[in-house]
């Protein structure tokens, strides 16, 4: 993990140093005209879950429809515990201020066009974003359209780059949110790879089994399949390599192992007492 990421957003305000050095905390997701306050509210959940919103205008709203949209209940209650990054939210009267500051500006339009910024892959505008945001001064903008009629012209042709979301082309409606969360994914994989502390510890992950159990537990195995008949020692054929490389896809867990040789046990526990009634 970055040593200058500021590790929670409800640790309290983050050292605004450290805050500056972070490039999340310099992305900055513009919402043009916005039509519904849910969408609002769930747009600041959004940023939040993939640690952006942490700064003064992360989320800044250009003329929305409703201009009480931060106090609408709708958009309260879809921020659903993102009500920091709802409350510091930033509202303007043009794009001008909206983009004030920013020196890599992205828009986000799947509306083919014949002139406009040069049109990249979500992930290759995101890498250029985080190319740019390593320069302390950089500030990189992602600019969203009204849920009805997306950006207009003159505001995507002023942009640096364009991109827009790869979906079903029978069904290419994807909800604000949804965009903006896809984007904000992106940039958070971009920033902390595979290393992301939101992907570990994330469920159970027990002891990984040593090669001195892993190679007990074959044993124990070939002896149960051979003991009911499945195997025949005189004509293995290539069933244990093939059970060995099945097994090794799984990355066993000592626990694991113990359960696998507790039914062998068994199988020639039963096949030994029915063996001996005979």
């Amino acid at each position: 993990m970055n040593p200058d990421t500021p590790t929670s957003l409800a640790s309290g305000p983050p050292d605004s140093a450290a805050l500056a050095r972070y490039p999340l905390s310099r992305c900055r997701f513009v919402l043009v005209e916005t039509s519904h306050p849910g969408n609002v509210g769930s747009v600041a959940r959004a940023l939040k879950t993939m640690g952006l919103g942490l700064a003064p205008r992360s989320l800044v709203l250009v003329s929305p429809r409703d201009p009480d949209v931060l106090r609408h209940p709708e958009a309260v209650a879809m921020a659903s515990g993102a009500d920091d990054v709802l409350a510091s939210a930033c509202l303007v009267d043009h794009i001008d201020e909206a983009l004030a500051g920013a020196t890599l500006t992205v828009a986000l339009s799947a509306r083919p066009r014949e002139f406009g910024p040069v049109r990249l892959a979500p992930r290759e505008a995101v890498a250029q974003a985080v190319a740019q945001l390593q320069a302390p001064e950089a500030c990189a903008a992602f600019i969203f359209g009204n849920e009805r009629t997306g950006l207009p012209n003159e505001i995507v042709e002023r942009c640096s780059l364009i991109t827009h979301i790869p979906a079903n082309p029978d069904y290419a409606s994807l909800n604000l949110s949804q965009a903006v969360q896809l984007m904000a994914y992106e940039l958070r994989l971009a920033v902390h790879g595979a290393t992301a502390p939101a992907t570990q510890d994330v469920g159970f992950q027990g002891v990984p089994a040593t090669a001195e159990q892993i190679e007990g537990m074959f044993e124990h195995l070939e002896q149960a399949l051979v003991e009911i008949g499945f195997l025949d020692p005189a004509q293995p054929k290539r069933l244990m390599p093939r059970l060995r490389r099945l097994l090794a896809r799984t990355g066993l867990e000592a626990e694991e192992v113990n359960i696998l040789r507790g039914i062998a046990k068994h199988i020639l526990l039963h096949e030994r007492r029915e063996n001996g009634s005979r």
